[in-house]
């Protein structure tokens, strides 16, 4: 799934895509789940925030829904939802949390959560690594 269709879900605007959004997820079972990766966590942040301004609370209680979900399978979860309670909190960017908790995903299996489409802010500094 890509971006297009959470961010529909989440902020209505046009009544056709948002009422196509609604059918996507309607249709979801935990037999037949959406796969959401993490790059497309990180490209709905990014538009929440920049696009309709969204306040963290908002976006990550967005990311709490999408990742508690039986329909919806985030590989990681776990580190992801930390990151989400992190950036929740404040202080760096949901993908520089998840940027500083990819050598545990690398440990399990995943390669790193950084890609050539992470937007970060200038002047912004990375959190340290954690495990």
């Amino acid at each position: 799934m890509d971006t297009n269709v959470p961010v529909r879900f989440h902020v209505p605007g046009d009544f056709q895509q948002t009422a196509q959004a609604n059918v996507v997820f309607r249709n979801l079972t935990d037999e037949y789940p959406a796969w959401r990766c993490r790059e497309v966590l990180l490209d709905l942040v990014w538009v929440l925030e920049q696009a309709y301004r969204l306040p963290r609370t908002d976006i990550a209680r967005a990311l709490d829904g999408r990742l508690s979900a039986q329909e919806m399978v985030v590989k990681h979860a776990d580190r992801v939802g930390l990151a989400v309670e992190r950036y929740r909190q404040g202080g760096v960017e949901f993908s520089e949390h998840l940027i500083a908790l990819a050598p545990a995903m690398r440990a399990a299996g995943q390669r790193s959560a950084s890609t050539g489409r992470l937007r970060t802010r200038p002047g912004r500094t990375m959190v340290p690594e954690l495990t």
